[in-house]
């Protein structure tokens, strides 16, 4: 869709003025429903769509992605508007500047219609832990779209937009493309630049784009990747055309397929679908190969130090004091600083925030660090090695150039269906491998399961080498058919 846009655009079929007209029409009609978007730029982007139609009028050259419409997860700074986190304590908080790969679509020809919702700080696997009200499946109203981008997987999915970005910290592009029908790519990180990204775990956040097809999804890679010198962890990688070997099939390609995660655990579904997967890639002329990942399993219990560890010293910069929420407090009744502190943090902080704060600020204290954080570390490392054993190539080995699992153990849940923390944190246990290991990453939708009268989306994951993502999207291509 977004690729075939940008065409009209540039072509003069249609005006961009008049895709533009249709994106907002399309939100305000749905979006009471389905609460994808926190904000909606109407003046803004309809001016913006006049600026690309003048400059198609005047002979000027046009971006690849002009006249395209564009949400964004609303952690990334914009210019415009307010950024929120979807957290009490960003509430009114407006940027005064715009995230890199926010700006690289604009300058691509992108038109930013609105920010979508999410998990507050992208704390979250189903969009449910959002201050202003969370976002709902497109499929089944009653059903979350995952987290914690839901907003922008929901908004891909409801054809409100083509394009939108999310980031993924642990799963939360992959997750809710997956339970909303979408693709979802996770870059390698340091492929695209965290700057103006709001942080959860400096570590483990990448922003990437969740889309209709794999097509787009390269078309906006091409857009957003590249070295940013504002971003010290932004790698100085040369940007391809992540679309140039999009038909060029799967010839060769070997795909190692992790009979562990077929877990009778999985929706029966789930289990179906990545079988499914693997034989239309091999239909397609790829080579399965059953492989391990020996410490896979430990993936999740790692992650969920690492990340609130990282969260918790992330989060200190919310105070009260510099910007944000800040508390009432009565000097006059004794109040001081701790006061302000405490009060405008249980505040402005939700639940599920709080939580991640203590949990990470008690294995990275005295006497827990090397019990939890370090052992976390280590067995990240771990972890890396596993996936760098399977791609590494002249060794005896699998020598692969994918890996296939699920993206999640089921379709989506029903809103209010997981309230035990632990099980929402297990959503996530098939997507924070490649997070840990700062590999690539896909979620193709691949099929549906009808239950109870809704056709609920199945989606199946894709992990290639470090910045092989030219090579994972051709091989996504292929399952796309």
């Amino acid at each position: 869709m977004g690729a075939r846009i940008a065409e009209d655009v540039a072509t003069g079929v249609r005006s961009a003025t008049e895709v533009v007209r249709g994106a907002l029409e399309a939100i305000h009609r749905q979006n009471a429903d389905l609460g994808a978007f926190l904000q909606v730029f109407d003046e803004h982007a309809t001016r913006r769509g006049a600026e690309i139609d003048a400059m198609r009028a005047g002979g000027q050259s046009l971006g690849p992605l002009a006249g395209v419409p564009v949400a964004v997860k609303d952690n990334m700074a914009l210019d415009h508007g307010r950024t929120t986190c979807s957290s009490r304590f960003l509430e009114h908080y407006e940027s005064p500047y715009t995230a890199t790969a926010v700006q690289r679509l604009i300058d691509a020809g992108a038109v930013i219609v609105g920010k979508t919702s999410l998990d507050e700080f992208a704390m979250g696997s189903s969009c449910e832990r959002c201050a202003f009200g969370g976002a709902r499946n497109p499929h089944d109203l009653d059903r979350v779209p995952g987290g914690s981008s839901g907003g922008s997987a929901a908004a891909v999915a409801a054809e409100m937009v083509p394009i939108a970005l999310g980031s993924d910290t642990g799963g939360s592009i992959r997750q809710p493309a997956a339970f909303c029908g979408a693709v979802g790519l996770k870059p390698t990180y340091g492929r695209v630049s965290r700057y103006g990204l709001v942080a959860f775990a400096s570590s483990l956040d990448q922003i990437g784009p969740i889309t209709h097809s794999v097509r787009d999804a390269a078309l906006t890679l091409n857009a957003i990747a590249g070295l940013d010198p504002q971003d010290s962890t932004s790698a100085d990688v040369a940007v391809e055309d992540f679309g140039a070997q999009l038909g060029d099939g799967v010839d060769g390609v070997r795909i190692a397929l992790i009979g562990s995660c077929l877990s009778d655990d999985n929706h029966p579904a789930v289990n179906e679908a990545v079988c499914a997967g693997a034989a239309t890639l091999e239909s397609a002329g790829a080579t399965i190969v059953e492989a391990e990942l020996p410490h896979l399993s430990y993936a999740i219990d790692a992650y969920y130090v690492v990340a609130p560890a990282e969260a918790s010293s992330n989060l200190a910069r919310f105070d009260g004091v510099r910007y944000g929420r800040r508390a009432d407090i009565s000097p006059t009744a004794g109040e001081g600083l701790v006061d302000l502190y405490e009060r405008s943090r249980s505040e402005g902080f939700g639940d599920e925030v709080q939580r991640r704060i203590i949990l990470g600020t008690y294995v990275l204290s005295a006497g827990y660090y090397d019990a939890y954080y370090a052992r976390a570390l280590k067995t990240r490392r771990l972890i890396k090695q596993d996936f760098d054993r399977l791609f590494e190539r002249g060794t005896g080995g699998p020598e692969v150039d994918a890996v296939l699992l699920p993206t999640t153990p089921g379709p989506a849940f029903r809103r209010g269906a997981i309230a035990d923390p632990v099980e929402m944190y297990l959503q996530d246990i098939y997507t924070v491998a490649a997070n840990m290991a700062g590999l690539p990453a896909i979620s193709m939708p691949t099929s549906s399961v009808d239950i109870e009268g809704s056709a609920l989306p199945i989606g199946v994951q894709l992990i290639g080498d470090v910045f092989e993502e030219a090579k994972l999207l051709r091989v996504a291509a292929a399952l796309e058919g």
